[in-house]
């Protein structure tokens, strides 16, 4: 089983793209709540790909959380490891850019998943567990979420990490980066986006970055480059690349967290759950894995919102 652990929110997803110059539409748009959070996100495209999953978060009561564990059920995943609470579901307001990538701003004061207490214990049936976003940033859940992910790696679980940088919702980006800097010796992946990586990075050339936290205990770094598409670094100093699925974009949203679901499902394929066994895979391998992440985050990119594959559609 692959456990995903984060953040569950609602998108309000505008119901057209901004637009600019004389032919802007001065009307607002309507905005339109779709189930989301990066970590959400993952799990239902695990689900509809057809690997044994299971969400680790904590959800709301309110109709609005009603909605998010319907969707997780919905698609096959297993919800017992789920909190409930009284408090609101955040509130991701998204805005749509004419190329289809999307910029968010948040309400995130008082809300449930942010509240997520560690668990005592995770099945022993976990092989893998994905975090990132939201919920590594928001106190008291935040490190929560930090000890989940110690503890579980010093046990042998292979564990990925998406930062998927949100900067509004990060008040010392210095003191955020240098927690980033001290997760890696727990991660056996580390997936993240050129524009994240730069934003990591610093002052630092990002490429160089990528070698260091390589070095600092992932088996493996995967980029995403947009409709560039996908690279790896791996810690024998090899890497490839693969191109991106060009495709017409209806928006980004869910490109990356189905990235992230579409290397762990293929992966898993490979028997490559492990540190040791994602240090070994060669090229070949690797290419088969990054063109089926590219492939995966092409469909989602080419309908409205989060809408990640299912396995027939691959």
């Amino acid at each position: 089983m692959i456990v995903v652990a984060g953040e569950a929110l609602i998108d309000l997803v505008p119901d057209r793209p901004a637009t600019a110059g004389p032919a802007a539409d001065p009307a607002l748009p309507a905005l339109l709540p779709r189930r989301g959070g990066g970590p959400y996100n993952t799990a239902v495209a695990l689900g509809r790909l057809g690997s044994p999953t299971a969400f680790c978060s904590r959800i709301s009561t309110d109709g609005f959380g009603e909605a998010l564990m319907g969707g997780l059920r919905e698609d096959g995943v297993d919800t017992a490891l789920v909190q409930r609470g009284a408090e609101p579901t955040t509130l991701a307001v998204a805005s749509i850019a004419p190329d289809g990538s999307a910029g968010y701003g948040f309400y995130v004061e008082g809300t449930a998943d942010r509240l997520f207490e560690l668990p005592e214990t995770l099945p022993d049936s976990v092989a893998a567990l994905s975090f990132g976003t939201c919920s590594l940033v928001l106190e008291p859940g935040a490190s929560a979420y930090e000890a989940l992910l110690r503890r579980e790696a010093a046990r042998g679980v292979f564990t990925a990490l998406d930062p998927n940088i949100r900067t509004g919702l990060i008040p010392d980006a210095d003191a955020y980066r240098a927690r980033f800097r001290g997760w890696l010796p727990h991660v056996g992946l580390l997936k993240l986006s050129m524009e994240d990586a730069a934003w990591l990075a610093g002052a630092q050339d990002p490429a160089a970055a990528a070698r260091e936290w390589l070095a600092a205990g992932p088996a493996a770094v995967v980029l995403t480059h947009g409709r560039d598409g996908i690279s790896v670094l791996t810690r024998g100093g090899g890497g490839c690349a693969v191109p991106g699925v060009q495709i017409e974009v209806v928006d980004t949203i869910g490109a990356g967290d189905t990235v992230n679901a579409a290397l762990l499902h293929r992966l898993a394929a490979h028997e490559a759950l492990s540190v040791d066994a994602v240090a070994k895979l060669d090229e070949a391998a690797w290419r088969d894995v990054l063109g089926f992440a590219a492939r995966a985050a092409a469909v989602t990119c080419s309908r409205p919102g989060a809408q990640p594959p299912y396995a027939a559609e691959l």
